[in-house]
């Protein structure tokens, strides 16, 4: 996300309410075998290797699978912002042991995610519900129900996270057990940044920035009860998932005690 390039539809995007959004038309392009979602504007909001379908094509989605370092076999997923469903299918994919639920206000993108990025149908481990991620995070029922959210929520304006106040952030925390994790997509070079940062430590234990990538892109981690950062144990760890995966987990490490 925020990441500009032409959609192929030259269409105007539109404004949207606070609480009842008028969407904006969702688009495609493509470029060197990868797929990129827009929401009518040059905005990248997703994209996907079209060769690779359920790997994380954007360095900014990579980085928001580094609660890995802390957890290594989580039972419960969610993620906020469908996207192209790059987090979901992957998390899908490598926690064949977890439940991944996926929260999508758009119904459209759902369906193109459904339709041209792969997204597999749902079945005991996988949902995709229809709904708003404050509702969502507000509802009781998901209380301390889920070991780690990925929270990616931007509209077509691409100028920062549409949810954002500490409240949103407190029901988030809600939501994870008391070693659960929250990855946000931020975007640095924005005024939404500081104020975002502000409300997730005030909602959570402790909040680690890694280094900008991307146009702006700012992947931070919000843990519930501050962890243990030890350099040589996270390595460790960084090592086995990057065996596992071929995510570039080494540099995660170091950006944790870079920004901390």
């Amino acid at each position: 996300m925020l990441i500009k390039r032409k959609s192929i539809e030259q269409v105007e995007s539109s404004r949207r309410p606070a609480r009842k959004p008028k969407f904006a038309p969702v688009t495609l392009s493509e470029q060197d075998g990868v797929r990129y979602l827009h929401f009518g504007t040059e905005w990248v909001q997703g994209a996907m290797r079209i060769r690779k379908p359920d790997w994380p094509e954007l360095e900014y989605a990579q980085q928001m699978m580094a609660w890995m370092l802390f957890n290594e076999t989580p039972q419960a997923i969610a993620q906020l912002g469908l996207g192209t469903a790059t987090l979901t299918k992957f998390c899908y994919r490598q926690f064949p042991e977890a439940s991944v639920t996926a929260v999508e206000l758009n119904e459209s993108v759902i369906a193109i995610c459904n339709s041209m990025f792969k997204l597999p149908p749902e079945d005991e481990r996988l949902r995709v519900l229809e709904m708003d991620a404050l509702d969502f995070v507000e509802d009781p029922a998901n209380h301390e129900a889920y070991h780690v959210l990925q929270c990616d929520l931007y509209d077509a304006t691409a100028r920062g996270p549409v949810l954002d106040t500490p409240e949103f952030y407190q029901a988030c925390a809600a939501c994870l057990t008391q070693d659960g994790i929250m990855t946000v997509n931020l975007f640095g070079d924005h005024p939404s940044f500081a104020k975002n940062l502000k409300a997730m430590k005030f909602a959570f234990g402790h909040v680690i920035c890694l280094p900008e990538v991307h146009d702006g892109n700012v992947v931070a981690l919000c843990f519930k009860t501050r962890p243990t950062l030890d350099k040589d144990t996270l390595a460790a760890r960084a090592a086995q998932i990057v065996a596992q995966t071929k995510l570039p987990a080494k540099s995660w490490v170091k950006g944790l005690f870079a920004t901390d």
